[in-house]
């Protein structure tokens, strides 16, 4: 665990792998900065980790951004948090000597990446979201030219409705992303289809 001067507390975990992008892993509600490097490792071996813990606790659980219920947002926190994690982003780069990261997040982690994509895309070279559903009401308008975003959503997915995972979804293309987008067979938990689908899409990126 790292605290330092960075405003996150964070873990890194070297590259090994010069040609591979750095991915910034952003767990869900109650994970930590351990929790997603296992699937870091698994679907972007050799590629630098830098895994930031969330800076919100919800009942002693951290998350990214503060929320008033399931689904219900603190749409002025989520502004503040993103920036907080966009300036993260930066500071670690420069500390660690890392290339503009790959978003990999879940849940709440995902939500939060959609947050930065939309009011500061230059912090991320890309992003995958998974679960993920719209951070914003009424976002900013981001240019996204050509970044490319892998969205994955469940098609019974009990917190994220599929109307809300289509509207990002609209949204994210809308604004000029590479946007691949796949409502896969399951639930709000991950499985074996998207650590594939993650993992082909990591390697092209």
């Amino acid at each position: 665990m790292t605290t330092d001067t960075l405003s996150h507390i964070h873990r890194l975990v070297p590259g090994t792998d010069p040609n591979r992008r750095p991915v910034l892993l952003l767990h869900g509600t109650g994970g930590d900065e351990t929790d997603l490097l296992p699937l870091g490792r698994a679907v972007a071996p050799g590629a630098a980790l830098l895994s930031p813990r969330g800076a919100v606790l919800e009942h002693g659980r951290p998350r990214f951004f503060r929320r008033l219920a399931e689904g219900i947002f603190d749409e002025t926190d989520v502004r503040r948090r993103a920036h907080d994690l966009a300036d993260f982003v930066l500071a670690a780069r420069e500390r660690y000597r890392l290339d503009t990261p790959l978003a990999l997040g879940f849940s709440n982690g995902a939500n939060v990446a959609a947050a930065v994509l939309h009011l500061r895309p230059e912090a991320l070279a890309g992003a995958v979201l998974l679960r993920a559903m719209v951070p914003l009401t009424e976002p900013p308008v981001a240019r996204l030219d050509g970044l490319p975003v892998l969205l994955l959503s469940g098609s019974a997915d009990p917190i994220v409705p599929a109307e809300n995972a289509a509207r990002l979804s609209a949204r994210l293309a809308g604004a000029g992303a590479t946007l691949e987008h796949h409502v896969l067979p399951a639930g709000h938990g991950l499985t074996q289809a998207d650590l594939d689908l993650t993992t082909a899409w990591l390697a092209r990126h």
